[in-house]
């Protein structure tokens, strides 16, 4: 009887190749699904950076890329190398440093006007004030003009001027207000403190812009009554409250504080009056606004 050999099976030594392929291959997918991921569409970053910064009245941010060395890029047909990692600093510190020359400029400004002024300061008919947003002066309006008046002094012509020379070697936009005190006022002129107070404010404009004061860098305003910063039962509250006042905001109009660039269009000078129609019918006053 005849025995029957048993054919030992040969075992595949390489069988693990197939899935450890299948495995390299789903690493590879992997990689690349989550480089697709990860890279950044600079279009559409640009558009939500400028949504999110209208919203939160920030500074839009652009995704730039940082490289090490120049690259050639063309301006006006000429070739010329622009190192992007002194761009991309730039860039960070654009608003800060903007923020520290109108801060720098707001100071000198401040300083220049308390020089020119300084006895009027002292005599305390005039008043600088300086905050974070805006450089105040505050005229009392005894100094510049006659009683229910909208003319200058002689005197005040001079005053004007001094401020006008300060005034027009800044950028910064000024906003001329006039205010009288609760006396009423009816005349063939000034029907009311509303139009005495834009008179005197336009006066005012008027003198500056002779002085050499950019006339589009200045609004007029008139407030009447109804802005007063004492009590009009007495005459010290009521000559408190008879002034011109000139803002004059710490930030300058970016086309201005940075030159090379175009100038946006200024708003014009223009008269507004606040106020209740019904002051018309007051009867004429005793004495000047």
């Amino acid at each position: 009887m005849s025995r029957k050999h048993k054919h030992e099976e040969h075992m595949n030594h390489e069988a693990w190749a197939i899935p450890y392929g299948d495995l390299v291959t789903l690493l590879l997918a992997l990689f690349v699904v989550m480089y697709a991921i990860s890279s950044v569409n600079e279009g559409k970053f640009r558009a939500a950076s400028a949504s999110l910064s209208e919203a939160f009245k920030g500074v839009p941010r652009t995704a730039v890329p940082i490289q090490i060395g120049t690259i050639p890029v063309l301006s006006k047909g000429k070739e010329m190398d622009v190192n992007l990692v002194e761009a991309e600093r730039e860039f960070d510190g654009g608003a800060m440093t903007d923020s520290m020359g109108d801060a720098l400029a707001s100071q000198q400004m401040a300083d220049q006007l308390n020089a020119a002024l300084s006895d009027l300061i002292e005599a305390k008919v005039i008043v600088v004030r300086q905050t974070p947003f805006a450089i105040e002066v505050e005229i009392q309006t005894d100094l510049l003009f006659p009683s229910a008046q909208a003319t200058l002094s002689p005197s005040a012509q001079e005053i004007l001027v001094r401020l006008a020379d300060v005034l027009k070697t800044f950028p910064n936009p000024i906003r001329v207000e006039g205010h009288t005190d609760n006396v009423p006022i009816s005349s063939a002129a000034f029907l009311s403190n509303w139009e005495l107070s834009a008179a005197r404010a336009a006066t005012v404009v008027h003198l500056l812009m002779s002085a050499g004061v950019t006339p589009q860098r200045m609004a007029v305003i008139g407030l009447g009554e109804y802005r007063p910063v004492a009590d009009n039962k007495d005459e010290a509250g009521r000559n408190r409250n008879r002034r011109v006042q000139l803002i004059i905001p710490a930030m300058p109009p970016a086309a201005a504080a940075k030159p090379g660039k175009a100038a946006k269009p200024e708003v014009p000078v223009t008269k507004t009056i606040e106020g209740s129609i019904h002051e018309r019918d007051k009867p004429h006053r005793a004495d000047g606004a």
